[in-house]
């Protein structure tokens, strides 16, 4: 089995904005456009996804970016978490362009993600 990776999920107002800046002013190469609203990107072997929400506001409770683990096999990763009575934020495999993915929060209420890519 291979190691788990680490995605950064960074929701953005503005998708085209965001891929402007982060390839032009950071460095970051544009990996692949899922549709108009999500894009990834790649900065050596970070991965970063972008994704177009209307309702990223940047407060003290919510931030817009969501850190993310690769897995090889979500659903094994569910029950990891449910018998370790992890607060779930989406707690069955929802589908999304990549693949699949589930959304939890820590001890202190940061929203974590792991994520099942299709064709990695």
């Amino acid at each position: 089995m291979k190691s788990e990776v680490c995605v950064i999920s960074i929701y953005v107002p503005n998708l085209n904005k965001a891929i402007d800046f982060y390839t032009n002013i950071l460095g970051f190469e544009l990996s692949k456009q899922y549709n108009p609203k999500l894009a990834s990107l790649v900065h050596g072997e970070l991965p970063l996804i972008l994704e177009e929400n209307d309702n990223a506001t940047y407060t003290q409770d919510i931030s817009g970016v969501v850190l993310g683990l690769l897995t090889e096999d979500i659903y094994e990763k569910v029950k990891f978490l449910k018998e370790r009575e992890v607060n779930f934020v989406i707690d069955e495999p929802t589908n999304c362009p990549p693949g699949k993915y589930i959304s939890f929060r820590d001890p202190f209420g940061n929203v974590l993600e792991y994520l099942q890519f299709e064709n990695l």
